[in-house]
Parts: C-alpha cells; sequence; structure tokens
C-alpha cells in the first residue's frame, strides 16, 4: 500500500452567515472530496498541542506525527533547510518576512505578496547594510525570508504578523522572556526600525508604489529557534523507504527536509490560487509510481483565508477538489498496487478572523477494500460524526501508514 497526505491549508472555517450558516468546506462544490468520504472513513482531528500556537509549522509537523515538545523550533530553522543554510549550534534563525506598513499600521504580512524577484532585491539590500558577522539575511521566497543571528537568545515572545493585519506594529514588537534575553529584543527591533528607514525609498519600493502597489518597506522577524532534532520519517514509520514533499512553501520543504523526504519542485507553484495544481497533481502521481509516501501541501485556501476573502476561498477550495483531487484519484484508481489516500487541512484560517485557529480540522481516509462509515459529505460538520472520533498527537500518522 502506497500513501498520499493531500493537505490544503487552512481550508477548516467557521459558518459564515452569508452563505446561509455553513462553512466554506460544507458550501462549496467539491464532488471528489465528497465522495472520498462517502467510500472512506473520516473524523476530526487536533493538530495543534497544548500550549503552542496554531501555526502552519506546528499543525504540518503535528500531522506528521512529530512530538512538537521534542522537535519544534520555530519557523527560522525550517526556512534555513529549505534553502540550504547549515545552522551552526549557536545560530539561531528566525522567520523574517517582509511586510506593508503604513504609518503605525502593519497593513499586511506579505507587502501585498511580493515577488520573489522584487524581495531579493530587497534582503541583499539589507543584508549589505545591517549584515555583520553575527547578522546575516537570506532570500526565500515572495515574502517568506531568513534572518539569522549568531549567539541569539530565543526566549522571545514575537507576534506571528498575520495574526496583527491592520494593527499597530509598535505595540507587538519583539519582547524578552528573561534579562538574559533582552539584548537580542532590542537588536531585532532596531533591525525592524532601521530596515524601514532603509526600504522606504528603494527603487523597488518606489516603483511597487507607482503601479498602485502595497510597498515592502519593513521586516518582521518571528518564530526563533535552533537547529531542530527531527527523526527521518522513515524511522519512525518503516513503511516509508523512500517519500516527497511537494509544497510551494519553503516551511514545508523545510519540514520534508529534516523528515528525509525529497523536495520536488513544481514549475508554476506559487502559494497563492494562481498556483499549478495541475502540475503538482501530475508531479503527485509520478512520484506515487517510485515513492511510498507523498505529501502533496497546497497553500491557496490559507492565503485566501488570511485575506477574509470568502469568494476567493471558496474558489482555492474547489479548485483542490478539481485540479488535484481529482486528476490523483483517476489516476491511482486502477493501479495494481493500491494508494491511501488522507485529505485534510493543517488548521482552520476562517476568514472572519484572517488568522489561525487551533480547533480540530476534519479528515477523511480512503484506500480499496475500507469499509465506509456513513459519513456522507466532507466538512467541519459532517466529519464529527466519523468512526474515527477525534485523534490527537500522532494517532492519525499511526493510524494512516499502518492500513
Amino acid at each position: 500500500m502506497k500513501h498520499i497526505i493531500i493537505l490544503g491549508d487552512g481550508m477548516a472555517d467557521w459558518a459564515v452567515p452569508s452563505l446561509g450558516n455553513k462553512t466554506l468546506l460544507q458550501y462549496a462544490n467539491t464532488p471528489y472530496m465528497d465522495m472520498l468520504a462517502r467510500m472512506g472513513r473520516t473524523g476530526m482531528l487536533k493538530t495543534v498541542a497544548d500550549g503552542f500556537h496554531p501555526g502552519s509549522e506546528v499543525a504540518n509537523m503535528s500531522v506528521m506525527g512529530y512530538d512538537l515538545k521534542k522537535v519544534y523550533e520555530g519557523r527560522g530553522v525550517l526556512e534555513a533547510a529549505s534553502i540550504g543554510v547549515d545552522l551552526q549550534p549557536d545560530d539561531m534563525a528566525m522567520r523574517c518576512n517582509i511586510i506593508c506598513v503604513e504609518g503605525d499600521m502593519l497593513k499586511n504580512h506579505s507587502a501585498g505578496h511580493i515577488t520573489t524577484e522584487e524581495a531579493d532585491e530587497l534582503i541583499k539590500y539589507l543584508n549589505e547594510k545591517l549584515g555583520t558577522d553575527c547578522i546575516r539575511f537570506y532570500t526565500g521566497v515572495q515574502y517568506r525570508h531568513l534572518l539569522v543571528i549568531k549567539g541569539g537568545d530565543k526566549r522571545l515572545e514575537c507576534v506571528p504578523p498575520h495574526d496583527i493585519p491592520l494593527q499597530p506594529f509598535r505595540p507587538n514588537m519583539v519582547k524578552a522572556l528573561c534579562p538574559e534575553a533582552q539584548e537580542t529584543a532590542e537588536l531585532i527591533n532596531a533591525l525592524i526600525l532601521k530596515s524601514q528607514e532603509l526600504l522606504a525609498n528603494h527603487p523597488v519600493n518606489l516603483r511597487r508604489i507607482s503601479e498602485g502597489k502595497d510597498p515592502a518597506n519593513s521586516i518582521w522577524p518571528w518564530s526563533p529557534g535552533y537547529r531542530p532534532q527531527m527523526e527521518p520519517l522513515s524511522k519512525k514509520y518503516p513503511s516509508i523507504r523512500k517519500g516527497s514533499v511537494i509544497t510551494a512553501v519553503d516551511l514545508i520543504r523545510g519540514i520534508g527536509r529534516y523528515a528525509g523526504l525529497r523536495c520536488i519542485d513544481v514549475e508554476g507553484a506559487t502559494g497563492l490560487y494562481t498556483t499549478n495544481y495541475e502540475g503538482k497533481a501530475a508531479a503527485a502521481i509520478e512520484a506515487l509510481k517510485t515513492d511510498d509516501f507523498v505529501y502533496l501541501h497546497i497553500e491557496a485556501s490559507d492565503e485566501a483565508g488570511h485575506e477574509g476573502n470568502v469568494d476567493l476561498k471558496l474558489k482555492t477550495i474547489e479548485y483542490l477538489d478539481r485540479r488535484a483531487i481529482a486528476p490523483i484519484y483517476e489516476a491511482i484508481k486502477t493501479w495494481d498496487e493500491p494508494v491511501a489516500i488522507a485529505v485534510l487541512p493543517d488548521h482552520p484560517t476562517p476568514c472572519e478572523l484572517r488568522t489561525h485557529t487551533a480547533e480540530p480540522v476534519p479528515f477523511l481516509i480512503y484506500y480499496p477494500g475500507i469499509e465506509p462509515d456513513g459519513v456522507q459529505t466532507y466538512d467541519e460538520v459532517a466529519c464529527r460524526q466519523g468512526a474515527y472520533g477525534q485523534l490527537e498527537k500522532d494517532e492519525f500518522m499511526n493510524l494512516f501508514m499502518n492500513i
């Protein structure tokens, strides 16, 4: 039995009044997800362990069965793994967003979805002006980049920028959680303010403003940590002799690298609703011909949720169903070697709230010969009645990989 997890980032949501108090998964036209739920079994999964922030890194590591208390070191270290930065024992890595500020307000966490090419120019400029032997900036993807501080103290309170859209940024700057971390906190806050001075009139931003786009006029470092101690999935699950991850998001690539999965690049994979769904599906089908396990991650619904755009999020859910799940199922249903399919989000990203929440998420599992549980649709309400009940920690992965 081969295995594929198809993860629609952030696609779970709350009931929306304008949709007749249905969730987006209930309202969307998703014939393949509903069919797989009807032919398979369903349940709910608690992906955010108690005491952890509901970030995508937390939730995806949890989906893969990792004990967060043992391995979690924040997003920065995952960005580092994704872009090939080999962290040393005294290196503190942080996710470094390029954001848009307007006056004292953090307007958005993505600088209006800046391109990687534009961001690369800005990150290299900041590294030239602010980098030292102890401070280094590295280009990632789109608005998601890396800051490494040698000797930094990770005992910091950092607010994710996507949690505070349209809020004042100064009260949410970095705070030390102990006296020993105060120097690191002051250094990071100084870098934020210096970046705003340097980026205000940079040619990239002057051009973006002239085109009616948001300027990328500040950095926002957060989620500090050191190199994690993650064992490969092949050691946890012997049936995974060879596995792969397909994603447009660097932090998921980083998780994949630490998990011992090969990262498959897909042309046109953007992380937005414009992503190459068909290309990702084709890559997953091809990978399943040689690999035992494929982790297909599609980010678009999460970004739509952060924008608070109900119509766009509905579109991303329907695209996932029609343009990714459908071709994968149709391709593998006649294979001699059966393939187990799991579909789920990592966490909800309610359009109303525009950020992540920690509620359990619905999941489905289907494989040839499974006994259905009677659930007819795939959504947050129906899956509560599923045969698997509510799972947590490594229960989902243990269940799925032992089919």
